[in-house]
Order: C-alpha cells, then structure tokens, then sequence
C-alpha cells in the first residue's frame, strides 16, 4: 500500500535525522514515490500493460452458460439497498457479468467472496441480491459464500463446473492473475474483463485515482511474484 509505506519512510527520516544524509535520502525517496504513484505515468506504466491483456468480450455464448464474477467488497449500509451497499469495485464486476449473461441463453450467475470480519453477511450473498434487484432470476444464481480469495473460488468453481466452459468476470488489472490461477487449475475461461482504470490524461496532473490504480498494480504485481514463488 503506498501510502502507508511513504509514511514509513517519512517516520524512518525522523529517527535519523541526525545523519543528514540518510534523512535526506529518504525523505526524497518518499517525495519521488508519491510523485510518480500519483501521475499518469504510472499509469502507463503499472495499470495499462496489466488492463490490455484481454480485450473487452462481446463475443456471443453457445452452448451452456456460465457466468463466473469473482467478488471484491461491500459495506452494511442501514436501510440500503444490495446494489448500493457494493463497492464501486464490486458494482461494476456484477454490471459486466449481467451484461454477459445477455450474451448466452438461460445462463446461470455464479458469485463469490466470505463476509470477513466486518459485514454481517457474505459477499456473494449480497452480489447475489444485487443481481436480483437488477433484474436476474434468482433460480439462477449460484453462491460460493465461503471463498476467500481467486485461489478459493477457481477452487470451488472447479467442483462446480468441472471442464465447463465459462466467462470470467473480474478487473481488468486482475485478470491476468486471475486467468492464471483458473487456468492453472484446468478451468476452461474465457476472460471478460471490466472496470478499467487506465484513462488518458496530461502528463502532469497528479491525482487520488491515480494512486488508486498505482496500488492495485502493484498489488497485482506482488500477487503474481507470489503465485509464481507457490509454483516453484
């Protein structure tokens, strides 16, 4: 996360301060990275190689339908509906899989993630009462309320589906990892990625969401050395 480490370096500084040099090395090194981590230069260069891995799906379903849209996160909202208690992360994955589902005839929604120690229910049940409110049968949704990461839900996709064919909803800067591990495990996915966070914009302008996208990458990137160092 960059800014908790920029504040590390920041507090380091201050316990040695008196060696001027190191300081002053570190606190330039906490100014460099919250420059760059904030431009659209890391954009390019973090988000946009990750993003333009899989194109965006319009390609038409045949055959069985299935439409897999792996979780993110949700808040208990008082008096909110499912859809607004979604994370915009996870809005916008529930958006696409509805719009895959379109795609197929009589597909089936499968959604996934564990309620964690903050929500009063899980994940996937609230994607799946979002979905609902959105217009899809309930008869066809399918829950995996006990899935904690991608590893856990290609996982219990796999006992699911077996060597079914199915489309693969997620982020897109996730989609990369996310096809690796599906289909290291023998899953037959076809990606559909969405919530791009990658746009064009002037070079010089810092901005949150730039951070934003920078801290998912990196992420991703530090998700993917460790998927790597597990297959080792």
């Amino acid at each position: 996360m960059p800014i908790p480490f920029i504040l590390l370096l920041l507090l380091v500084s201050l316990f040695v301060w008196r060696r001027r040099a190191m300081a002053k090395y570190l606190v330039a090194s906490a100014f460099l990275l919250l420059l760059f981590l904030s431009s659209q230069l890391s954009v390019s260069t973090l988000v946009q190689p990750l993003e333009s891995s899989y194109p965006i799906n319009s390609t038409p379903i045949s055959g069985q339908c299935f439409v897999m849209v792996l979780g993110s996160s949700h808040s208990d909202i008082q008096a909110a509906t499912a859809v607004q208690s979604l994370s915009a992360v996870a809005l916008a994955r529930l958006s696409e899989g509805i719009r895959q589902l379109a795609l197929g005839q009589d597909c089936i929604l499968i959604v996934s993630g564990w309620g964690g120690e903050l929500t009063q229910i899980s994940h996937a049940e609230m994607m799946a009462k979002a979905a609902v409110e959105l217009g899809v049968d309930k008869s066809k949704v399918i829950q995996f309320p006990l899935a904690r990461d991608t590893v856990e839900e290609a996982q219990y996709l796999k006992w699911e589906l077996g060597e079914s064919s199915f489309r693969l909803v997620t982020s897109a800067s996730h989609m990369p990892r996310a096809m690796a591990i599906f289909t290291g495990k023998g899953l037959a996915a076809s990606a559909a990625p969405t919530d791009f966070r990658a746009r064009d914009d002037f070079w010089w302008r810092l901005t949150a969401d730039n951070l934003v996208s920078s801290q998912r990458a990196i992420h991703e990137y530090i998700g993917r050395l460790w998927l790597w160092i597990k297959q080792e």
